[in-house]
């Protein structure tokens, strides 16, 4: 059977994704009335609608922040990173009406960056529950798990009977929306265990309360620092863990999403200090504010790298013999920073789980020296033979001379990478066993150390085998 050669060749266009940032920007521009300007952006998703933000003039904003109501805003704010610029440009009428909608940890962050003057005039506009759940929350440092927790929660005392719990449940989630977990206090609102949604429900009216209450439950407390528990956290995956205070009553939660904030923000730091910053770094974060950061490391790294540099000024008389050799130093360096850093990576990772014992970690550090030592070998076989032939073909060197420093850099090459795994791994552990964060033993430090190495390794090889043993 014959077919249209057209039909064959003819292949489905892909259809272009809406452009709904411009749509967006072009309704707000039109002439229409408030109410179908209304009408027509509430088609459209909230995280469009805060994409299309950025594309607007402050004026055209402030038209926007009147057609929407204080919900709506406090839905598109959370999906940008500019929430407190798009804020400054409400009412502060309207700003108290969307500060409401958010959570009470968003409100409470948004308040402690406030000006000072601001901040009184907000906390005076806020109702006295929502001004004393801030206070609560802002009594602690942005450090503390108490900082990061939420008030939204369903509580309940013990000796109640199953009907009442429901009750209680039922008059409390007209509040608080977090009710998949409900926490059981006593008498004096000291935390007693936890009982599932699912238990409660399914639970028959003569049910001793008790029997359904899980007493073994993970708990945290309020002024505990994130680093420090921020581990035991993970290892549960309960839809919300309790946050306690000294006298171990309740006074808030970590809901998951809290934790996954957490983790984030964490992996965030850690990857900032891997890079030699003391913290992460924001798009509009101030110039004054970057250098301040990046500054200090790099002091620190300059001076090790005139240690360096002093290193292989000490083998000058190796270099005037041999000036070939220079030409793979960086071969050596590159290896050496790259390994350093595999390891620090797998070594801090290791390291965020608290429960790693002494004999863990002995493992830990055998396993990345067998590492070194089998990519060390594989690639100083790799070298020798590539550099070698390089040297002896193109180069025009004699075959003594080529694979004699075809061996020092292999030689060289295993060596800095069994050294490179060991340094990338000890000195993490070293700063975790000094109770300091192991992601200050930064990417560009471990680099430097390691480069000091390769250095010496790779010239005293040369100066040894190639000068003194082989004299060539």
């Amino acid at each position: 059977m014959k077919m249209n050669n057209n039909i064959l060749n003819e292949t489905p266009e892909m259809t272009p994704h809406p452009d709904y940032k411009t749509e967006i920007v072009e309704v707000l521009r039109s002439n229409l009335t408030p109410k179908v300007k209304q009408e027509r952006i509430l088609t459209y998703h909230e995280r469009d609608i805060a994409s299309a933000l950025e594309m607007l003039r402050a004026e055209e904003r402030v038209r926007l922040y009147h057609v929407l109501d204080a919900e709506t805003l406090a839905d598109i704010f959370g999906y940008t990173e500019n929430k407190t610029k798009y804020m400054g440009e409400i009412s502060v009428q309207k700003r108290i009406s969307i500060l409401s909608q958010f959570e009470i940890t968003e409100m409470a962050e948004y308040i402690r960056n406030m000006g000072k003057t601001d901040r009184a005039t907000v906390m005076e506009l806020l109702g006295d529950s929502l001004k004393t759940q801030i206070m609560l929350l802002n009594s602690f440092g942005e450090d503390e798990i108490g900082s990061k927790m939420t008030t939204n929660y369903i509580a309940i005392h013990s000796g109640i009977s199953v009907r009442q719990a429901m009750h209680e449940l039922i008059e409390q989630a007209a509040e608080n929306d977090n009710i998949s977990t409900i926490y059981v206090l006593d008498e004096n609102g000291m935390l007693f265990g936890a009982i599932d949604l699912k238990d409660l429900i399914i639970a028959r009216e003569g049910t001793d309360l008790n029997t359904i209450v899980m007493t073994s439950y993970p708990y945290v407390y309020a002024n505990e620092p994130i680093d420090n528990c921020l581990g035991r956290i993970k290892d549960y995956s309960e839809d919300s863990i309790p946050v306690l205070d000294s006298d171990n009553k309740l006074i808030g939660v970590l809901t998951s999403q809290d934790t996954i904030e957490l983790v984030d923000d964490e992996l965030g730091e850690d990857y900032a200090r891997l890079a030699g910053l003391s913290s992460e770094e924001d798009l509009n974060e101030p110039l004054k504010k970057s250098i301040q950061k990046r500054l200090p490391w790099l002091i620190i790294l300059l001076g090790l790298g005139m240690l360096v540099s002093s290193v292989v000024g000490a083998f000058e008389g190796v270099v005037a013999h041999l000036p070939l050799i220079i030409a793979f130093q960086s071969l050596i360096l590159d290896m050496a920073g790259n390994v350093g850093t595999q390891s620090l990576a797998v070594t801090i990772r290791v390291l965020m789980d608290e429960k790693i014992n002494g004999k863990q970690m002995i493992s830990l550090i055998l396993k990345e020296a067998r590492v070194g030592l089998v990519n060390g070998f594989i690639l100083g076989i790799l070298s020798f033979t590539l550099i070698g032939f390089y040297l002896f073909i193109l180069k025009n060197q004699s075959m003594a001379m080529a694979f004699s420093i075809s061996a020092c850099t292999g030689t060289a090459l295993l060596l800095a990478m069994i050294l490179s795994s060991l340094s990338g791994t000890l000195i993490p552990l070293m700063f975790k066993k000094l109770k300091v964060d192991p992601a200050v033993a930064s990417g560009p430090l471990i680099t430097t150390i390691n480069d000091l190495v390769a250095v010496i390794t790779y010239y005293g090889l040369a100066w040894v085998l190639i000068i003194n043993v082989l004299q060539l």
